[in-house]
């Protein structure tokens, strides 16, 4: 599966899981990758998109940390020296920030998260 549909999966199944946890009405995407027209890229990065921050956010304070968030990886693929920044940075900010490999391994880390393991 590409990164894309490992993402589209997640959201499947928070869309179905937030019957029972409806704060995860509140999980969404942060489209700052992905290939796109140069007018389109100009115009979202004055908008303030940024590069390197993590693909999913759920604004939900649990515990010690103010919020979560995942970057979704595939394969072998690792975060990029931009992408560890903002995962550095967002944790000295108080959030819990997780790279995952796959929709299964998001759903137990936002699972373990909101349950407070």
């Amino acid at each position: 599966m590409s990164e894309s549909t490992e993402q589209q999966a997640l959201f499947e199944w928070a869309e179905i899981a937030a019957k029972k946890t409806p704060e995860l009405k509140l999980l969404h995407a942060i489209p700052n990758g992905g290939k796109r027209h140069i007018s389109t890229a100009v115009r979202l990065k004055k908008e303030g998109v940024k590069s390197g921050v993590p693909d999913v956010c759920l604004p939900v304070p649990k515990g010690e940390y103010h919020g979560l968030y995942i970057e979704m990886k595939v394969g072998r693929n690792k975060p990029s020296a931009n992408q560890k920044w903002w995962i550095e940075q967002l944790r000295k900010q108080g959030y819990m920030v997780e790279v995952c490999y796959s929709w299964g391994e998001a759903v137990k880390v936002i699972t373990e998260y909101m349950i407070g393991v």
